[in-house]
């Protein structure tokens, strides 16, 4: 069985044809979300089939394991957009990627706030996943301060597309097969944050 993620709109249903490393984490995760909840077929629970309020905010080990990753991941944003307010100089740019940075520190800190929540038994789960090797940030990073002046905004423009596009496919896997209530809808905010921002970055890049 080869487990997918579940299609947010029917556009997103076309097999995906885009090169690159960044593919493997979303991948990564998705497979261990759905080995954990069993993979059986049945659709993720819904509101009607869960437990009462004190599941609302209680983290399994499939939630901790996307915060944690979610949480790596915000991090590699966060030093992408920092090196990419030094490298450009275009106001819409700036601008843009002035707003992630403001909805990404604050997401950052929820997270990690969860996360200590959630007590170490949660932690220590989510943190036995090797997420070495899952992300493109470290190249991406290194394109990005070896680019020359008059092609940083294009690189800048195509390093956070790709990275975004990441935690949009990251996020969706999590909205599929995650228990928790509130790291559920977190995770909704977060695919469709991750995915208007990449088509904005797209509209910059074909200017």
């Amino acid at each position: 069985m080869r487990p997918r993620a579940a299609c947010a709109a029917p556009t997103r249903c076309a097999p995906d044809r885009r090169p690159g490393p960044r593919r493997p984490l979303a991948a990564a995760l998705l497979a261990v979300l759905l080995a954990t909840a069993g993979c059986t077929g049945q659709p993720a629970p819904t509101a009607a089939t869960r437990p009462g309020p004190a599941a609302e905010t209680a983290t399994s080990g499939i939630d901790a394991l996307f915060l944690a990753m979610m949480v790596a991941h915000t991090e590699q944003t966060l030093d992408i957009v920092k090196l990419g307010l030094d490298r450009t100089t275009d106001t819409e740019i700036r601008t843009l990627i002035a707003a992630v940075r403001a909805t990404e520190t604050d997401e950052l800190a929820t997270m990690r706030g969860w996360l200590r929540e959630a007590g170490p038994s949660a932690a220590a789960a989510a943190e036995r996943h090797d997420h070495s090797g899952h992300s493109d940030a470290a190249a991406g990073l290194a394109r990005l301060r070896a680019a020359p002046p008059g092609e940083a905004d294009r690189v800048l423009l195509d390093v956070l597309g790709a990275h975004q596009r990441t935690a949009a496919e990251l996020a969706r896997a999590q909205v599929q097969a995650g228990t928790s209530a509130r790291v559920r809808d977190l995770a909704g905010r977060i695919e469709r944050s991750r995915s208007a921002e990449v088509a904005l970055l797209a509209k910059l890049r074909a200017r």
